[in-house]
C-alpha cells in the first residue's frame, strides 16, 4: 500500500515543499524514515506511534517505509510529525481525505497527539501558495501566522482527535483492521475566526513609543545627521566621550523611520518566522522597522548567519531595520569584517558543501565609539583628562579599517554638551520625522519605476542620472577628494548623502552647500588626513 502527503521546511528562510511518501508491506514491524532526515525527524516514528495509539487508531503492525523527497535536500525539525502520522492512517485505509483541495500538512507532535507549534510556518505556506496548493493543515498556534497568505485556506488543529472525530464522539476501544475508515468529506469544520488583523497607520505606530527625541537636550547637529540618515537610510557613526547621549540618540532612530512597506513587512516577516522569533504572529505582517542591538561578544557566524544549516543572523534579522552596534571598536576586528559584503550587496551567501543559502540584509548600520581608549580624548571635561598616547589612540581606532569606515555614510562628533541645563528649544520625534516623511515621498516618487526606493541604493549610471552637479560643484567636490584623500567609493556616498540633503530643502538640483555639509559629515577621514600631515 502506497500514499503520498505534502510537507514542507526551510531552506535557509525560503519554504521548500516536501513528499512525504509511506509505504505500507507484509514483513517484520520496522518503520524507517529516509531522505536525508536529522534527529528529530528520525525521532519522529516514536512520537508518531504513541499520538496514534492514544487517539484510538492502530499503528500498523508491519513494514513501514517513509520517505521524505526530494531526498538530496537535507531536512531538519519536527514540522513532518502531521503528515507522516496522516500518511500512515491514510495509506492503512483508517481515514479518507477529501479529494477536492490540495493539502499542506505542517505541525508537531506530541506524544497524546496534541499538537505544537513549529517555525517557519509564514514562508512554507508562501511557498504551497506559489506551488498550487489551496489549504493547510496546522496547529492552532500557527494559524494566526498563515492566515496572513491571501487566498489560502486555514485548518487549525489544537489535537489530532479534532481531525480524526469530527462528530466530537471518541472511540471506547482501539479501531480494529475490520473497522470502516473514518470518511471526511470537508474541513471547514476546522475553519475558525482568526483575530482580524488591521493595518497600523505610521503615526500610530510611533505615537505609542515612550522614546521621543525631546528626551534629548542639546546635541541639534546630530539631530541633523540623524534626519538625514533616516531620510536616506544612510549608515551612521556617532563618536563622543562617555556620557554625551551617543545610545540614546541612535535607539530613538526608530521613533522617525517610515513604516514597512507591504513588500517590506512580507519580507521581515518571513525572516523573524523563520528565525522562530516571530512572538505575536495575530498582530499581522510586522510594520515597525527590527532595531538588532547585538552585544560586542557575538561571533561572525551569529552576526553574519551560520549553522550546519545555515540560519539567518543579525544582519538578516536587521533587514529593512536598523544594526545599532554600540562601542564599535569593542567588536572583534574579524566581526566587523564581515559586515563589508552585505553592507554592498545588501545580502549575506553562506556557502556549504551541499547547498548555497542567500538571506537578505538591507539594513541601515548606526554605531557609536569613543574617540579612544579613555573616551575623553577632545572633551575638555575639567576633571578629566585625555591619558591616552598617540600610539593607543591610533590601535584603538585601526580596529575599524578603512573599507568598512568607507561604508559609513555619516560620521558625526557627539561633544560633551555646554550649559546643557539651559536648553529650552529641543526637536521632537514627530517634527524630525514630519521632515523625513517629506523627503521619503519625494524618493517614493522620483525612484517609482526603479527596483528601489532610497537615495542610499543609487548606484552607477542611476547615481549619475538624479545626483547630476553642476561644474562648479564637482570641481569642488573632486578638489576635495583629492585633499582628503578618499576613495571612489567615499564620492559616491557624499554624492547619495547629497541628494539626501537637497531632498530635505524639496530641491531638485544638488547645490554646492548640499555637497558641502555631505563633506563635513565625513568626520573620521578627515581628522586621519590631518593626522597624516602633523606626523
Amino acid at each position: 500500500m502506497y500514499g503520498k502527503m505534502y510537507s514542507a521546511c526551510l531552506y535557509g528562510i525560503d519554504g521548500v515543499i516536501i513528499q512525504v511518501e509511506v509505504d505500507i508491506s507484509n514483513g517484520l514491524p520496522q518503520t524507517s524514515i529516509i531522505g536525508l532526515p536529522d534527529s528529530a525527524i528520525r525521532e519522529a516514528v516514536e512520537r508518531v506511534r504513541a499520538s496514534i495509539k492514544n487517539c484510538g487508531f492502530r499503528f500498523p503492525m508491519q513494514r513501514v517505509t517513509i520517505n521524505l523527497a526530494p531526498a538530496d535536500l537535507r531536512k531538519e525539525g519536527s514540522a513532518f510529525d502531521l503528515a507522516i502520522a496522516l500518511g500512515i492512517l491514510v495509506t492503512s485505509g483508517q481515514i479518507i481525505l477529501p479529494s477536492d483541495i490540495r493539502l499542506l500538512m505542517i505541525g508537531e507532535l506530541a506524544l497524546d497527539g496534541t499538537l505544537r507549534p513549529v517555525s517557519g510556518v509564514l514562508s512554507m505556506v508562501d511557498r504551497a501558495k506559489q506551488e498550487g496548493f489551496n489549504a493547510v493543515l496546522l496547529p492552532e498556534e500557527n494559524a494566526a501566522e498563515a492566515d496572513l497568505i491571501k487566498d489560502m485556506k486555514v485548518f487549525s488543529l489544537g489535537h489530532l482527535r479534532e481531525l480524526l472525530y469530527p462528530d466530537g464522539i471518541l472511540p471506547k476501544s482501539v479501531r480494529k483492521e475490520t473497522d470502516p475508515p473514518v470518511i471526511l468529506d470537508s474541513l471547514d469544520y476546522l475553519q475558525k475566526p482568526y483575530p482580524s488583523v488591521t493595518t497600523s497607520s505610521a503615526s500610530q505606530i510611533y505615537t505609542a513609543s515612550y522614546e521621543d527625541y525631546s528626551d534629548v537636550l542639546g546635541q541639534q547637529h546630530v539631530k541633523r545627521a540623524l534626519t538625514i540618515a533616516a531620510a536616506g537610510m544612510h549608515n551612521i557613526m556617532l563618536i563622543g566621550p562617555p556620557g554625551t547621549g551617543k545610545t540614546m540618540l541612535i535607539k530613538r532612530l526608530p521613533t522617525i523611520l517610515p513604516a514597512l512597506t507591504e513588500q517590506e513587512s512580507l519580507e521581515t516577516t518571513k525572516i523573524f518566522s523563520a528565525a522562530g522569533k516571530l512572538k505575536e504572529p495575530s498582530t499581522g505582517l510586522l510594520r515597525q522597522r527590527p532595531f538588532r542591538s547585538p552585544h560586542h561578544t557575538i561571533s561572525a557566524g551569529g552576526l553574519i548567519g551560520g549553522g550546519t544549516i545555515p540560519k539567518p543572523g543579525e544582519v538578516s534579522l536587521a533587514h529593512r531595520g536598523i544594526l545599532f552596534l554600540d562601542e564599535l571598536p569593542e567588536f572583534s576586528r574579524n566581526v566587523l569584517e564581515v559586515l563589508r559584503q552585505p553592507l554592498e550587496d545588501r545580502a549575506v551567501t553562506i556557502s556549504r558543501a551541499r547547498a548555497v543559502h542567500t538571506f537578505p540584509a538591507h539594513f541601515m548600520l548606526c554605531a557609536s565609539m569613543n574617540p579612544c581608549p579613555c573616551g575623553y580624548l577632545g572633551s575638555h571635561h575639567p576633571e578629566h583628562r585625555c591619558t591616552c598616547s598617540s600610539s593607543r589612540i591610533a590601535h584603538y581606532r585601526a580596529k575599524i579599517s578603512g573599507p568598512l569606515l568607507d561604508r559609513i555614510d555619516l560620521q558625526v562628533d557627539v561633544p560633551r554638551p555646554k550649559e546643557w541645563t539651559k536648553e529650552t528649544f529641543s526637536l521632537s520625534s514627530q517634527e524630525m520625522r514630519e521632515r523625513v516623511m517629506q523627503a521619503h515621498s519625494i524618493q517614493m516618487r522620483r525612484y517609482r519605476h526603479l527596483p528601489f526606493s532610497y537615495n542610499s541604493e543609487l548606484a552607477g549610471r542611476h547615481l549619475r542620472n538624479f545626483a547630476a552637479l553642476s561644474s562648479d560643484t564637482a570641481t569642488m567636490l573632486q578638489e576635495t577628494l583629492e585633499a582628503l584623500g578618499l576613495s571612489m567609493r567615499a564620492y559616491d556616498r557624499i554624492l547619495k548623502l547629497a541628494r539626501t540633503i537637497a531632498d530635505l530643502d524639496a530641491k531638485d538640483k544638488i547645490a554646492s552647500s548640499h555637497v558641502a555639509e555631505a563633506i563635513q559629515y565625513r568626520n573620521l577621514d578627515r581628522q586621519q588626513n590631518q593626522g597624516e600631515d602633523e606626523m
